[in-house]
């Protein structure tokens, strides 16, 4: 084996991309492009799938997202990541809403959905439970209260929360 480039590609084999860090990097550089045009980040993710990535970005505004807005972003993004080059390879870039059934992902989501429908899934039971699906009813900074069927009530605390999503109302 040649010893120029045996350690190069051994290197290359072995090398873990961190898609935490290129994904907070990303992060970094498209969300004041996206705020820029009155539009919020809402999250992004970054995989990993047959030698390319997938960018995933998530934007919503007041009143929703439109088709409009999505391709919007979607070529301000692209601007910016060709010339910053965050990822180090080549990707395939999404631009979306949140959806109906939006994740909640903490206080300011709970707050700004409080009086809708969630389902929440808690680590802890609380009342024995861990899965809820009620009206939002107070949104706290450390906790919420759901109001479920039957005029029960239940507080769940932010650390207790698995996973919430808004419940698409019919």
């Amino acid at each position: 084996m040649n010893k120029e480039w045996a350690f190069p590609l051994f290197c290359f084999i072995y090398m873990k991309i961190d898609l935490d860090t290129i994904k907070e990097k990303v992060k970094g550089i498209i969300e004041p492009v996206i705020n820029s045009i009155d539009i919020e980040l809402d999250d992004i993710e970054l995989s990993k799938m047959r030698g390319k990535f997938l960018l995933r970005v998530f934007i919503d505004k007041e009143g929703g997202v439109s088709i409009d807005d999505c391709e919007h972003v979607s070529r301000e993004v692209e601007a910016i990541l060709d010339v910053e080059d965050p990822i180090p390879s080549s990707y395939v870039l999404e631009v979306s809403s949140p959806g109906l059934d939006r994740p909640l992902r903490g206080p300011k989501d709970f707050k700004r959905f409080t009086g809708r429908n969630a389902r929440v899934v808690a680590i802890q039971p609380v009342d024995n439970q861990t899965f809820f699906i009620g009206k939002i009813a107070e949104a706290g900074d450390s906790e919420i209260m759901l109001l479920l069927p039957q005029d029960k009530q239940v507080t769940i605390a932010y650390k207790n929360i698995s996973k919430a999503r808004l419940e698409v109302e019919v």
